[in-house]
């Protein structure tokens, strides 16, 4: 692997110094070979499982990494947190894939830092795999997101309730930072410190932007809302619920990061929250546009002193910006869905029609994947029409007339629902299912079937089937957990 680290090039301000804590008896369990391949990590590694065991639990650095772990606050349910940070989590440098394309590899559940605020460091088990397992079936989804290489266990046992095998995941992402690594400078008053960091965000994420006229503050946060929309509007449209969209999970390259509570939803209610510690629903799958308005908004606060000296000036400035954001949301968001439903086009009035099948579906507690795959199949399976028919009235028959009057407008429809309907999600109950088997028996073979079922999810094979059926009691008792 050929590792280097620029972020450290940014000052000791932004990070500590610390190696991983070492583990007694680290075993490689879980291997992305694919990504490994992308990531140009080189065949004689790749083909050693003890060296990768001791590179990715931390025991031993690979030549030229170097392990920091990183500074950085956050809003937590609403309530500012000045100083969080990496707590369990190891930045061990950078490295550059086939693209030339920059990617961070960090590992998570590889000890304390000064920023563990009293914790031990660890991962358990089943939160390494969920996050491997989530991670993968995002990025075939085709929704922007961090990755997982590797899971190494650990030989230790970590205590959460009860006492749990230990693990560390190396995550892959295209950077970690995040709007609160923005807060964490501006509640200093650090200026020096918050212009270096943009200056430094945006040559790696928003490059384009060094050689435009306008204000670089301005158009930085313009693109970061615009990458926030685009993944959050995605989130929606395969019904992922991140779960804990605090502002130190947010990343400013518009990438998905940290799974900890995260889940997907099965019957269709904006209002779903399965995690545990959402108890006033703050980040329900319906109030996930307005919570990333909320972050922005938190972003734009922290670059008003890059923008002009004059804070009622800054203000004008980036209002506008912010007033924006629920049209460009709700456009974007209408399109998803109208992509969802074969529509070409889409004009204002029929945002009313598409809001029609949300309710119905909200109303008759219809299930958010399986009505979307049913429609795309309905366009050549009569039975599945009537039994459409059956469940949405009249609203049917209106948008098989939307769908167009002939063949070759059918044919135009259904192909582009087939790329954004998929045929299988990770749903819960069965991502549950794993995580229990991994743990019991040792061994990844349930995740390995799962996951050869989720790295194609807008096509069945085999074993689609064997991860399709909807949860038994409809997901009501549900419970999701943070992973530390």
């Amino acid at each position: 692997m050929k590792f280097s680290n620029s972020y450290i090039h940014l000052g000791d301000a932004f990070y500590q110094r610390v190696l991983p804590t070492p583990v007694p008896k680290p075993e490689l369990l879980f291997w992305n070979d694919k990504l490994a391949e992308n990531l140009q990590i080189s065949e004689s590694l790749q083909n050693n499982a003890v060296l990768k065991a001791q590179f990715f639990s931390g025991n031993q650095l690979p030549e030229d990494a170097e392990s920091i772990a990183l500074a950085y606050c956050g809003h937590q349910f609403g309530h500012l947190s000045p100083q969080l940070g990496d707590g369990r989590a190891h930045l061990i440098g950078e490295v550059l894939d086939q693209k030339n394309h920059r990617f961070d590899i960090q590992l998570k559940g590889s000890g304390p830092t000064a920023f563990s605020r009293q914790g031990d460091g660890r991962c358990a088990l089943g939160p390494a795999i969920r996050e491997y397992i989530m991670s993968e079936a995002m990025y075939f989804l085709a929704v922007p997101t961090s990755r997982c290489l590797a899971v190494v266990t650990t030989g230790e046992s970590v205590s959460r309730e009860t006492l749990k095998p230990g693990a560390v995941v190396t995550r892959v992402a295209s950077s970690h930072i995040r709007v609160g690594t923005f807060q964490y400078f501006a509640i200093r008053n650090d200026i020096a410190s918050l212009t270096a960091l943009l200056d430094y965000a945006i040559n790696r994420h928003y490059p384009e932007i060094n050689i435009a006229p306008e204000n670089k503050a301005v158009q930085f946060l313009e693109m970061v809302i615009a990458k926030q929309i685009t993944l959050v509007v995605e989130w929606m449209r395969v019904g992922f619920i991140h779960g804990v969209m605090n502002t130190d999970n947010v990343a400013i390259s518009g990438e998905t990061i940290d799974f900890g509570p995260c889940a997907m939803i099965g019957i269709y209610d904006p209002h779903t929250v399965y995690s545990s510690i959402d108890t006033k629903g703050r980040y329900a799958y319906g109030n996930q546009p307005n919570i990333t308005l909320w972050n922005m908004t938190r972003l734009a606060e922290c670059l008003l002193p890059l923008i002009s000296n004059d804070e009622k000036a800054a203000i004008a400035i980036v209002e506008p910006l912010l007033m924006q954001f629920s049209q460009q949301f709700e456009h974007a968001y209408f399109k998803m869905l109208a992509n969802k439903l074969g529509l070409t086009e889409i004009a204002p009035s029929d945002q009313i029609f598409i809001a029609e099948l949300l309710e119905i579906m909200k109303k008759k507690r219809l299930d958010y994947t399986q009505l979307f795959t049913d429609l795309t199949q309905s366009l050549d399976d009569d039975n599945l029409a009537h039994k459409l028919k059956d469940k949405l009235g009249d609203w049917y028959d209106r948008w098989k007339v939307y769908s167009g009057d002939s063949q070759e407008n059918m044919n135009i429809a259904k192909a582009l629902m087939q790329t954004n309907n998929p045929v299988v999600i990770p749903r819960n109950h069965h991502v549950e299912s794993v995580l229990k088997a991994c743990e019991e028996t040792g061994n990844t073979q349930a995740a390995d079937d799962f996951l050869t079922v989720l790295r194609s999810p807008y096509n069945e094979i085999a074993n689609t089937i064997h991860y399709q059926d909807l949860p038994m009691d409809d997901d009501r008792n549900y419970r999701t957990f943070c992973g530390t």
